[in-house]
């Protein structure tokens, strides 16, 4: 096995989760220790999802405000230099009950709510240990959509910042990897509008009126004046003009499986294809 690293990406829609899940699946039947990490893995060993960073007089402060978590924060924070980790999406699942002031506080610190310069030496600095820890192993990882699509979640849809910010991140990202021989699948549908409204459809109410708001109120979106659905399609098709551009700056394996048709045996045939080289 070459690679240690297969990385599935495209936009709502283009079928990532299910063609991630048949990437596991093919490469588990050719005895191959595959493990599949899905958008929002709390435990996703190269990004962080509901995790907040504090730096040392922040995080005492909190200690200090809120006495009676005190135990609990400074059992579970991981600290990772100068900086406090509390995985606090963790802890509410576990049934930890942050009253909303605190919760407030913890979540203005969340990694993907930090200031881009901030989030991408944290990000950066996790893919890089990920990568030592991987390539000692015998694992072949399987990531869903956090290598272009978090990057340029965080840099177009939220901040709007410049497009060479955003591809020097991913750039970053891919040298931190490169030992790991990574091969990067992106999704591909020719429609985005179809693509977006199909997932609108599929999906509860709750992350439609989400993601619309998130694309349209913030960064690119509120910066171009749009909004509804229309106007988060306009964010995708940018989205998705600037991930094809910086996939063809990539150095890496990297393929663009076409799934415009939604054809589930052509599709699989074709990852089998795209497997049978990496083995």
């Amino acid at each position: 096995m070459n690679s240690k690293l297969v990385m599935i990406e495209g936009l709502p829609g283009s079928g990532k989760s299910t063609h991630a899940k048949w990437v596991q699946e093919l490469l588990m039947e050719k005895g191959i220790d595959a493990r599949l990490f899905t958008e929002g893995n709390l435990d996703h060993p190269a990004d962080y999802d509901g995790v907040a960073c504090f730096e040392q007089d922040g995080f005492m402060n909190l200690l200090s405000e809120f006495p009676s978590y005190k135990d609990i924060l400074e059992d579970r924070t991981l600290r990772q230099g100068q900086h406090y980790l509390i995985p606090y999406r963790k802890l509410q699942e576990e049934g930890v009950d942050f009253p909303d002031e605190l919760m407030n506080k913890i979540f203005q610190k969340d990694i993907y709510e930090l200031p881009f310069a901030e989030h991408v030496q944290l990000i950066t600095d996790k893919w890089a240990r990920f990568a030592e820890e991987a390539i000692q192993g015998s694992v072949t990882y399987i990531f869903e959509c956090c290598f272009i699509q978090n990057p340029m979640t965080i840099g177009l849809v939220k901040y709007d910042t410049h497009q060479w910010d955003i591809f020097n991140y991913i750039l970053q990202l891919e040298t931190a990897i490169k030992d790991l021989k990574p091969l990067i699948i992106y999704m591909n549908q020719s429609d985005v509008k179809a693509s977006f409204e199909k997932a609108v459809g599929e999906r509860p109410k709750e992350w439609s009126d989400g993601f619309i708001d998130y694309y349209t109120n913030q960064g690119f979106g509120k910066n171009e004046g749009l909004s509804g659905i229309e106007g988060t399609i306009e964010v995708l098709r940018q989205r998705k003009k600037l991930e094809l551009h910086i996939l063809s700056l990539l150095k890496m394996n990297k393929t663009l499986l076409d799934n415009s048709q939604l054809d589930s045996n052509r599709s699989k045939q074709e990852l089998r294809t795209i497997i049978n080289e990496m083995v």
